[in-house]
């Protein structure tokens, strides 16, 4: 099996939620050595199930090791700086100055060991009007203008359907954790890595951004058209068994789209010449595009614009898309048996290496799995020592 891209690094996660989970499990899967620690109690997504593993943490904490740790604890404590001693790097979201009060903030870890990367994944950043904000996806979203931009014009703002800030914030804080590494190769010193989910998603409103600087007139909320209202056709058509989304990008494309619904006289049509043109008549081009698509199947207009070389995507429901062909080819979708859990279907990595394989998917850990093998084997405790942290809830 060819070496993978971080087998040699090793990682202490205190991620929680989604943020520094996501992050961690990316990590895991380049290959690194990961090891969860939660509280006691289990880290607050194992408390959406009453019993059992929740769904949510299976998908987020495969390839992983897990233990318990009680950070509140003195004794804890001095048990976590043991393990941050020999790791690379440490992932944590907590909110910003959590692990400053707990004793346990970079200065006092970076002491402890200078080559330590330690990452911080927050709501909205170190520093800022807004870094004390309490910080889940629902109100990155809110202050972020997401909400703002998402919906109908006639419509309440509307949070997105995934938790982009979540996701994003972990996807940055990876890259920040890949360029730490490296340059950690050439200084042999480690740092401070953050990665706030308000920075993150600021970027993705490039199109609403695009519209507010070059027209005042564009609604903030397009519906399922361009946020910019600058590209037609571009929405999401109804067929007879559901719906397809279509975008015109170019005027090659318009004409064949024009050529399957059998309206080649409007090729040459100056109302519809350019894609400008075709943007301030987006009513016209819409009742054009749809009066076809609504006589035919999806998988009909799916394999005639297929062949005509025009962009669409169907629009799955969900229960299609956990059961896309595509993605279990592709390896992002991965049934396992969870010892807990039962038969679930997991995510596989984005991360494509040529050098390195996929790696083989580990079910996440049951709430203090691997206590004995990280305390005992690892840091040399007994299991009499391991039964009485236990028994003293420091594990």
């Amino acid at each position: 099996m060819k070496q993978r891209l971080l087998d040699d690094v090793t990682i202490i996660d205190l991620g929680q939620i989604y943020n520094g989970p996501y992050c961690s499990l990316l990590l895991s899967y380049l290959g690194a050595d990961v090891t969860k620690i939660e509280p006691p109690s289990g880290e607050p997504l194992r408390g959406r199930v009453d019993d059992g593993e929740a769904p949510e943490f299976v998908m987020l904490n495969s390839n992983k090791k897990g233990v318990t740790l009680n950070l509140k604890s003195e004794e804890g404590k001095e048990i976590f700086k043991d393990l941050v001693e020999d790791a690379d790097v440490l992932v944590e979201n907590y909110s910003v100055g959590t692990m400053d009060g707990l004793g346990l903030g970079y200065e006092v870890l970076s002491e402890l060991n200078p080559e330590l990367i330690y990452a911080h994944g927050s709501g909205f950043g170190e520093e800022g009007p807004y870094n004390r904000y309490p910080a889940m996806d629902l109100t990155i979203q809110a202050i972020s203008g997401i909400m703002d931009v998402t919906g109908f014009p006639d419509g309440p703002p509307v949070k997105t359907g995934i938790a982009v800030g979540d996701f994003m914030g972990g996807i940055h804080l990876v890259a920040g954790i890949l360029g730490a590494l490296y340059e950690r190769e050439r200084t042999g010193e480690g740092q401070f890595v953050e990665a706030s989910m308000h920075d993150s998603v600021f970027p993705t409103l490039m199109s609403p951004l695009g519209a507010y600087f070059s027209d005042d007139d564009v609604p903030s909320r397009t519906g399922n058209r361009h946020s910019g209202l600058a590209h037609s056709p571009y929405n999401v058509y109804e067929t007879a068994d559901g719906h397809v989304a279509i975008f015109g990008v170019s005027t090659d494309h318009w004409h064949s789209l024009l050529e399957v619904v059998g309206r080649e006289d409007l090729k040459d049509d100056p109302r519809f010449e350019t894609n400008v043109k075709r943007a301030n008549r987006l009513d016209e081009v819409d009742e054009i595009v749809e009066s076809w698509t609504a006589e035919r199947s999806r998988k009909e207009v799916e394999r005639t614009l297929l062949e005509a070389g025009v962009p669409f995507g169907p629009v799955k429901e969900l229960e299609e898309v956990v059961n896309d062909p595509h993605l279990k080819e592709r390896q992002m979708i991965n049934e396992i048996e969870h010892p807990s859990f039962g038969e679930i279907s997991v995510p596989g990595s984005p991360i494509r290496l040529s050098n390195s394989e996929l790696p083989d998917i580990e079910p996440s850990p049951e709430k203090g799995r691997d206590n004995e093998e990280v305390y005992c084997s690892q840091l040399g405790y007994s299991r009499d020592e391991l039964e009485r942290l236990e028994e003293e809830n420091v594990i």
